[in-house]
């Protein structure tokens, strides 16, 4: 069964999904705001990760961000996850308690 981050969408059935053009689907893959998986053929697949966050990025637009303001954005949110995560390994041992 594919996980959320597997690549199964086409690049017309993600660009679809968040009714985007395929070109700044492309233009995004390039800026480094997103990366498809492949296939060996060079085919580009978009996982569900990938999709949320195309709307993300469709949203961040909407609100007036340019691309270069939508990759800090998208960064700050991705180092935020990656914290909590860790804190989140963290629980239960000796947290806040001083050696």
């Amino acid at each position: 069964m594919a996980g959320s981050d597997d690549g199964v969408y086409a690049i017309s059935v993600a660009a679809s999904m968040v009714s985007m053009e395929i070109q700044n689907l492309r233009v995004y893959e390039r800026r480094g705001l997103l990366t498809p998986d492949r296939t060996a053929g060079g085919t580009r697949l978009y996982s569900d990760d990938d999709v949320e966050r195309l709307e993300r990025i469709r949203d961040l637009l909407a609100d007036g961000l340019n691309l270069v303001g939508i990759a800090r954005v998208l960064e700050l949110e991705d180092e935020v996850r990656r914290l909590r995560a860790r804190l989140g390994e963290g629980e239960g041992e000796g947290e806040g308690e001083s050696a």
